[in-house]
Protein backbone atom coordinates (compact mmCIF):
# COMPACT_ATOMS: atom_id res chain seq x y z
CA UNK A 1 0.00 0.00 0.00
CA UNK A 2 2.77 2.37 0.55
CA UNK A 3 4.77 2.10 -2.74
CA UNK A 4 1.36 2.20 -4.41
CA UNK A 5 0.49 5.85 -2.36
CA UNK A 6 4.16 6.99 -3.16
CA UNK A 7 3.37 6.08 -6.71
CA UNK A 8 -0.19 8.20 -6.77
CA UNK A 9 1.82 11.54 -5.59
CA UNK A 10 4.12 10.67 -8.34
CA UNK A 11 1.30 10.73 -10.89
CA UNK A 12 0.31 13.98 -9.74
CA UNK A 13 3.94 15.44 -10.29
CA UNK A 14 4.78 15.39 -6.50
CA UNK A 15 7.59 13.75 -4.84
CA UNK A 16 7.06 11.29 -2.52
CA UNK A 17 10.10 11.52 0.35
CA UNK A 18 8.67 9.39 2.66
CA UNK A 19 5.71 6.89 3.18
CA UNK A 20 4.95 4.45 6.17
CA UNK A 21 1.90 3.93 9.05
CA UNK A 22 0.53 1.14 10.88
CA UNK A 23 -2.86 -0.70 11.19
CA UNK A 24 -5.10 2.21 11.40
CA UNK A 25 -2.99 4.88 10.07
CA UNK A 26 -0.84 5.86 7.44
CA UNK A 27 2.01 9.07 6.96
CA UNK A 28 2.91 10.64 3.81
CA UNK A 29 5.70 13.17 3.33
CA UNK A 30 5.76 14.77 0.10
CA UNK A 31 6.51 17.67 -2.40
CA UNK A 32 3.41 18.58 -4.32
CA UNK A 33 3.87 20.83 -7.01
CA UNK A 34 2.21 24.47 -6.52
CA UNK A 35 -0.75 24.21 -8.55
CA UNK A 36 -1.64 20.62 -6.74
CA UNK A 37 -4.02 21.31 -3.64
CA UNK A 38 -3.93 18.95 -0.59
CA UNK A 39 -7.88 18.31 -0.82
CA UNK A 40 -7.39 16.98 -4.60
CA UNK A 41 -4.05 14.75 -3.74
CA UNK A 42 -5.92 13.67 -0.85
CA UNK A 43 -8.89 13.03 -2.40
CA UNK A 44 -7.15 10.79 -5.37
CA UNK A 45 -4.69 9.04 -2.94
CA UNK A 46 -8.22 7.89 -1.08
CA UNK A 47 -10.22 7.00 -4.02
CA UNK A 48 -7.10 4.89 -5.90
CA UNK A 49 -5.93 3.01 -3.06
CA UNK A 50 -9.29 2.19 -2.67
CA UNK A 51 -10.20 0.93 -5.55
CA UNK A 52 -6.58 -1.10 -5.93
CA UNK A 53 -6.97 -2.82 -2.74
CA UNK A 54 -10.54 -4.15 -3.19
CA UNK A 55 -9.25 -5.40 -6.35
CA UNK A 56 -5.92 -7.08 -4.94
CA UNK A 57 -7.63 -8.71 -1.77
CA UNK A 58 -11.51 -9.81 -1.91
CA UNK A 59 -11.71 -10.21 1.62
CA UNK A 60 -10.84 -6.31 1.83
CA UNK A 61 -14.14 -5.36 -0.38
CA UNK A 62 -15.52 -3.20 2.99
CA UNK A 63 -12.37 -1.29 3.28
CA UNK A 64 -12.72 2.70 3.47
CA UNK A 65 -10.29 5.34 4.36
CA UNK A 66 -11.86 8.20 7.40
CA UNK A 67 -13.89 10.60 5.90
CA UNK A 68 -11.14 13.56 7.22
CA UNK A 69 -6.98 13.71 7.55
CA UNK A 70 -4.91 16.27 8.72
CA UNK A 71 -2.02 17.86 6.70
CA UNK A 72 0.84 20.26 7.93
CA UNK A 73 3.60 21.92 5.85
CA UNK A 74 7.20 21.66 7.64
CA UNK A 75 10.18 23.68 6.52
CA UNK A 76 13.52 21.56 4.93
CA UNK A 77 15.20 21.29 8.01
CA UNK A 78 11.99 19.48 9.47
CA UNK A 79 12.40 17.09 6.86
CA UNK A 80 14.77 14.63 8.31
CA UNK A 81 12.75 14.32 11.44
CA UNK A 82 8.98 13.85 10.23
CA UNK A 83 11.26 11.37 7.67
CA UNK A 84 12.55 9.20 10.33
CA UNK A 85 9.29 10.12 12.77
CA UNK A 86 7.60 7.70 9.96
CA UNK A 87 10.23 5.18 9.70
CA UNK A 88 9.38 4.51 13.18
CA UNK A 89 6.30 4.13 13.59
CA UNK A 90 5.45 1.01 15.23
CA UNK A 91 7.86 1.48 18.05
CA UNK A 92 6.25 5.49 17.71
CA UNK A 93 2.98 3.97 18.83
CA UNK A 94 3.56 1.63 21.79
CA UNK A 95 2.76 4.40 23.63
CA UNK A 96 1.36 7.35 23.38
CA UNK A 97 -1.68 6.52 20.67
CA UNK A 98 -1.78 7.66 17.90
CA UNK A 99 -5.34 9.59 19.16
CA UNK A 100 -3.78 10.55 22.35
CA UNK A 101 -0.13 11.88 19.53
CA UNK A 102 -2.65 13.69 17.36
CA UNK A 103 -4.77 15.46 20.05
CA UNK A 104 -1.60 16.84 21.75
CA UNK A 105 -0.22 18.07 18.51
CA UNK A 106 -3.60 20.00 17.97
CA UNK A 107 -3.18 21.04 21.50
CA UNK A 108 0.30 22.11 21.16
CA UNK A 109 -0.04 24.25 18.22
CA UNK A 110 -3.02 25.70 19.43
CA UNK A 111 -5.51 24.20 16.25
CA UNK A 112 -8.85 24.28 16.77
CA UNK A 113 -11.19 20.71 16.59
CA UNK A 114 -14.09 18.85 17.16
CA UNK A 115 -13.71 15.40 18.79
CA UNK A 116 -16.91 14.69 17.19
CA UNK A 117 -15.26 15.26 13.92
CA UNK A 118 -11.26 13.78 14.49
CA UNK A 119 -12.58 10.11 14.25
CA UNK A 120 -14.90 8.05 12.44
Amino acid sequence: MHRYLGGIVKEQGGHSLEVGGIADHVHLLVAIRQTTTIADLVRDLKRSSSIWIKRRDGSLKGFAWQGGYGAFSVGQTEVEVVRAYIQNQEEHHQRPSFQEEYRAFLEKYKIPYDERYVWE
